[in-house]
C-alpha cells in the first residue's frame, strides 16, 4: 500500500507534528505501508528516501515556520500521488489544498490529522485582531477543512469532542502518536550534570518543549519562583527554543531567579536529550492547549516523575497510575507539588517506577500499527463511521 503524506512543517523545525511524522515514517514500512512525505526545505533541501523537500519561505510573523507556495505544493502532490492508495494531510495550510487537489484528480480517499488547537494559538500570532474574532475564524476554518475530507485523525478524546462542538461531521478516529520508548532511556545523569556544572544532589526540574506563550511557560516560571523561595537550591531547566524565550529570560532576571533558571535551547534527540532527561529529578509541564502532549510520555519513558496541569490532550496521559501529580491551575498549588516531589526521594522513586511502566503503553510500533490498520480499512472501504 502506498500513502502520500503532506505537511507544512517537518524537521529540523521541532514540533509535535514533526515528531509524529518521523514516528510514522520510521514504522510504517515494516507494517506494509510505503509512505512518501512532502515537506518544506529549510535551506538546502538535500535528498532522503521517501521525502520530497520543496523550496519554502519564512512566515513573516513567525520566522521559525516556513511555507511552500501553494501552486508548487499542489504541483508536487499531483505528481507524487499517482499510484498511491491514500492521501494523509497533516497541516491546514498549503498542504491541505494540495492534498485535496491530488485526491480529486486521482480519485483517492483523503484524511487529515488535526494536530493543533488553532483557536488557542491564532491570537498569539495575530495580536492586532480581537481574540473573539481569531477564535471564531479558527473554528470555522477547522470545521470547513475537516468536513472536506473522508476522515479526521485526532490524537485525544478531548480533541475529538472539541471538533464535534465545532460542527465537524466527518468520521473521527482517535489515534494517539506513539514514541520510541528506548530512545529516551539510558541517558547519563553524571555526564549531563558535569557538563552543566550542576551538583549531584541539586534538585532539578525540567521543562522540555517549544518556548512559546501557548505552552504556558510563564505559569511554570511563576510557580518555580514560589517554590524556589522555599527551596533555594532548586534549579529549573528549560530545554527548547521559541519566541517567548527572550521575554522569559528577562522576567526571570527581574524576579531575581535568573541564576536558578537555565535556558539550554534545542537538544539533539538522540544524543544530548537522553542525558538531559537523566540529569533531571522531575518533569514540569503546564500547557493548556495540547492536542496530545507527546513530551509527557517521552519524559515518563526516562523514568521522570511528572508535575503537570491536565487539560485537553494531556488528560488521556495523566492518569493516576502514570507517575504524575496534577495540581489545580494555580501557581501556588503547582509550586507545592514541585516542592513535594523535590523534597521526597522515596516519592520520586515510586513515581519514577510508575512513569516508566506507563510509558511502555505508548510504544511507537503499537500506536503506528493502529494507523496502518486504518489506512488499509479506508483503502478497502471497510472502515465503520467512528462518530462520537
Amino acid at each position: 500500500m502506498r500513502v502520500l503524506l503532506l505537511s507544512d512543517v517537518y524537521f529540523p523545525r521541532i514540533t509535535g507534528v514533526s515528531t509524529a511524522l518521523q514516528t510514522y515514517r520510521n514504522q510504517l514500512g515494516a507494517l506494509g505501508v510505503e509512505a512518501h512525505l512532502i515537506a518544506p526545505a529549510y535551506g538546502d533541501p538535500g535528498e532522503e528516501p521517501g521525502l520530497t523537500r520543496l523550496p519554502s519561505f519564512p512566515v513573516p510573523f513567525d520566522r521559525e515556520d516556513h511555507l511552500i507556495r501553494p501552486s508548487r505544493f499542489r504541483e508536487a502532490a499531483l505528481r507524487l500521488a499517482e499510484g498511491c492508495d491514500l492521501i494523509h494531510i497533516h497541516t491546514p495550510f498549503s498542504a491541505h489544498g494540495a492534498g485535496l487537489a491530488a485526491a480529486r484528480k486521482h480519485g483517492l480517499p483523503v484524511i487529515t490529522t488535526y494536530h493543533t488547537l488553532f483557536e488557542e494559538y491564532l491570537h498569539l500570532y495575530a495580536r492586532f485582531l480581537p481574540r473573539a474574532f481569531t477564535r471564531t475564524l479558527a473554528r470555522r476554518l477547522s470545521r470547513h477543512q475537516c468536513n472536506q475530507v473522508d476522515g479526521v485523525v485526532v490524537p485525544s478524546t478531548a480533541m475529538a469532542q472539541r471538533l464535534r462542538e465545532y460542527g465537524v461531521t466527518r468520521p473521527l478516529h482517535i489515534l494517539p502518536t506513539g514514541i520510541p520508548v528506548e530512545q529516551f532511556t539510558g541517558g547519563n545523569r553524571g555526564r549531563f550534570r558535569e557538563q552543566q556544572g550542576i551538583a549531584a544532589d541539586r534538585p532539578v526540574a525540567l521543562f522540555l518543549g517549544r518556548v512559546a506563550h501557548e505552552k504556558n511557560v510563564l505559569f511554570l516560571l511563576e510557580a518555580f519562583r514560589i517554590a524556589q523561595s522555599q527551596y533555594p537550591e532548586m534549579l529549573l531547566i528549560v530545554a527548547g527554543e521559541g519566541p517567548a524565550q527572550a521575554q522569559l529570560k528577562a522576567l526571570a532576571a527581574t524576579w531575581g531567579i535568573g541564576g536558578s533558571v537555565r535556558f539550554l535551547g534545542n537538544m539533539d534527540r538522540h544524543t544530548a536529550l537522553p542525558d538531559c532527561l537523566a540529569g533531571a529529578d522531575f518533569f514540569v509541564f503546564a500547557s493548556l492547549t495540547e492536542t496530545q502532549g507527546l513530551v509527557l510520555p517521552e519524559a515518563m519513558a526516562a523514568g521522570l516523575p511528572v508535575v503537570s496541569l491536565a487539560e485537553m490532550g494531556t488528560l488521556d496521559i495523566l492518569k493516576p497510575e502514570s507517575g504524575a501529580l496534577v495540581p489545580r491551575k494555580d501557581p501556588q498549588a503547582f509550586a507545592t507539588a514541585m516542592l513535594r516531589v523535590a523534597g521526597d526521594p522515596e516519592l520520586r522513586q515510586r513515581m519514577s517506577r510508575q512513569s516508566a511502566a506507563w510509558a511502555l503503553g505508548w510504544s511507537d510500533r503499537a500506536r503506528t500499527q493502529r494507523l496502518a490498520e486504518l489506512y488499509f480499512k479506508i483503502k478497502d472501504k471497510t472502515i465503520p463511521d467512528k462518530r462520537l
